[in-house]
């Protein structure tokens, strides 16, 4: 299991990967928090957990990206160290997906995630059943 500063520095390493067009406009940068965040649609198994969002607030703190290191680490603390530095690549780059499409004007990869939460909803519903 990697230290949240282990996992600093590891998110520092895979953003210094993405090209600066990338930044363009991410005027809050990449923030690694202590935080373990529940998805607000989480069952009462508490078994949804986000580990990483894109934030567009434009009239407060604009284009910033945060990943949150207590669900990270319950979701991937368990794997080898090469492992959890390649889970925070494909996370960082989820997110700056959603950036780079917000710049665009598109929404694919936010439809994405809301279609794979309701399939998500519908196999945890038949699970209950």
């Amino acid at each position: 299991m990697v230290s949240f500063d282990e996992a600093a520095q590891m998110l520092d390493e895979i953003a210094g990967e993405f090209p600066a067009e990338f930044y363009k406009e991410l005027n809050g940068g990449i923030n690694l928090l202590p935080d373990t965040k529940m998805h607000p649609q989480a069952g009462d198994d508490g078994a949804l957990y986000i580990v990483g969002e894109y934030f567009r607030d434009l009239r407060g703190l604009g284009r910033y990206i945060n990943i949150y290191f207590g669900s990270f680490e319950f979701l991937y603390g368990s794997y080898p160290k090469a492992r959890q530095k390649a889970e925070l690549r494909r996370i960082l780059r989820h997110e700056f997906t959603h950036h780079i499409e917000s710049l665009a004007g598109e929404r694919g990869l936010e439809i994405k995630d809301f279609q794979d939460l309701e399939r998500y909803k519908r196999r945890k519903g038949r699970r209950r059943e």
